[in-house]
């Protein structure tokens, strides 16, 4: 399981702002400059930095492997940075399926690979629909980070740091 494969990347991007898209018919995630109103979530890069997309669901884990075990939709890296993301759609219920697909994702990755070059670790669960996403609880958060080392996250926009 390579989660840094090529064939499974777009990139590297440098604008400032595009999108992640998740078209929900058996597609993979992808990243979209265009269209706005196709975005599940904006992505915010000010600095300009080399961004790369990486599709892990239909991709770096494809439908048939690991049945039964969740999968985020993508991964964002940079030199820096590896933010994992779940696109949502959908009304409540979905944090709790969100996380535990992070979760999942997250120890495929570091099964399968050495991560600690990577300073700034996210795992972000996105959700176009609520018009205010609800916060993780600090406690939530604390032990997700000691168990994985992956802050957590509910986000309507991805900022690039």
């Amino acid at each position: 399981m390579d989660f840094f494969a090529t064939n499974c990347q777009q990139g590297p991007y440098k604008d400032k702002q595009f999108g992640l898209c998740d078209d929900q018919n058996s597609s993979r995630a992808y990243v979209d400059k265009i269209d706005p109103a196709k975005w599940l979530v904006s992505v915010k890069n000010e600095q300009g930095k080399f961004v790369t997309f990486t599709a892990i669901d239909k991709c770096v884990i494809k439908d048939d492997e690991e049945l039964g075990r969740g999968r985020c939709d993508c991964m964002l890296t940079t030199a820096e940075i590896l933010y994992l993301i779940e696109l949502k759609n959908k009304k409540s219920p979905w944090i709790s399926l969100a996380v535990e697909q992070l979760e999942s994702t997250i120890q495929f990755l570091m099964k399968h690979h050495d991560i600690s070059a990577y300073v700034h670790k996210k795992a972000i669960a996105c959700n176009k629909r609520p018009k205010i996403l609800p916060e993780i609880s600090m406690s939530d958060n604390k032990r997700f980070f000691q168990t994985y080392g992956f802050r957590l996250e509910l986000q309507a926009e991805i900022v690039v740091i």
